[in-house]
């Protein structure tokens, strides 16, 4: 049995949504000291859509397939629906990641996460 599901491989060979976006509306960045991963996600939001979403990682593969696949997951996607993304739902549409892995879905719904409490901070003011 492969360590890696075929779109694991697929999305660490050729992540979407890889960028930065300069004008963001909201930027998150999270880390794991342990493993070295560091994610930064960047949301453009127009009337409570994410119209576009670009992520930066450094890390291991399945950092990247999980940045890439929960970018897929939002694209589009009314704010209400991206506040519900949870790792599981990343590593279920990456079909599974190894025990191991499994934190870095964790830190691309944090990311995403990060970047909406950005983006609502700004709001308020």
């Amino acid at each position: 049995m492969a360590l890696y599901s075929e779109k694991v491989m697929d999305h660490f060979l050729n992540p979407r949504n890889v960028g930065v976006i300069e004008d963001a509306d909201g930027i998150g960045e999270v880390g794991n000291a342990k493993c070295g991963d560091i994610m930064k996600i960047y949301l453009k939001i127009d009337n409570g859509i994410v119209e576009d979403v670009k992520f930066e990682t450094f890390g291991c593969g399945s950092a990247i397939a999980s940045s890439s696949m929960a970018t897929e997951l939002i694209k589009g996607k009314p704010l209400d629906e991206v506040k519900e993304l949870t790792n599981k739902a990343v590593t279920e549409a990456l079909d599974g990641l190894p025990a191991h892995k499994l934190h870095c879905s964790v830190l691309a719904e944090e990311a995403i996460q990060n970047a909406l409490e950005d983006y609502f901070s700004k709001q308020e003011k």
